[in-house]
């Protein structure tokens, strides 16, 4: 058996079991530490960004929209599917703020990335920073897309919404807690926030390979 931390998990065979319009789903037969295999249950997902749009005033929009499963509305940034091949994400997100919040921006940074989990999915969603801000004609798209609502409050209150569990959403969580953090200037990491076009290690590909394709 190989030292702890370098063992090659390398897969030994693959089945796809569903391939959808936004997700598949696959089973790896994978070559586990001391010679065994194990089945591994991956959902394929194309990756998204959302948005962290900051105003003059220090207030963040959010929208409020239903997500089928989990039967509920929930408060969330302005976000999107990277389903446009070949575009830039910090394009996407700028897109998307368009159509779910009515706003532009002047000034993009990169925040985090978060990996949804990991344990089952590829899924990465990339958060931008959104400032000078200034509204736009909203274009909608899809029936979600016109139930939703939108809100602008402090972020701090936002921060407040996250920590008592009013925001719920793993990407919005992070967003609002790093804008939170870079803007009132309590890091010492350098080069922080990230440029928007900044490399994105874990940026899924494996599902867009699928459609481009098909």
């Amino acid at each position: 058996m190989s030292e702890p931390g370098t063992h090659e998990f390398r897969v030994t065979s693959t089945e796809d079991i569903h391939i959808g319009r936004v997700v598949g789903l696959r089973v790896d037969e994978v070559a586990m530490p001391g010679d065994g295999t194990a089945r591994r249950e991956v959902v394929e997902h194309l990756g998204a960004v959302a948005v962290c749009a900051v105003d003059d005033d220090g207030a963040v929009t959010l929208i409020h929209q239903y997500r089928h499963p989990v039967r509920d509305r929930l408060w969330e940034l302005p976000a999107g599917l990277l389903d446009v091949d070949g575009e830039d994400p910090v394009d996407t997100a700028a897109r998307e703020l368009v159509e779910e919040a009515g706003l532009a921006a002047g000034r993009w940074d990169t925040l985090v990335e978060v990996a949804a989990s990991p344990g089952f999915t590829d899924e990465v969603v990339r958060v931008f920073l959104a400032r000078e801000l200034r509204p736009v004609d909203r274009e909608l798209h899809g029936d979600e897309e016109a139930d939703l609502t939108i809100s602008t409050v402090p972020l701090t209150q936002a921060v407040d919404m996250v920590l008592s569990g009013q925001i719920v959403n793993g990407a919005s969580v992070a967003g609002i807690l790093a804008a939170h953090t870079v803007l009132s200037g309590n890091h010492t990491a350098d080069g922080v926030p990230r440029d928007p076009r900044a490399p994105w290690r874990h940026r899924p590909t494996t599902f867009a390979a699928r459609l481009r394709d098909s």
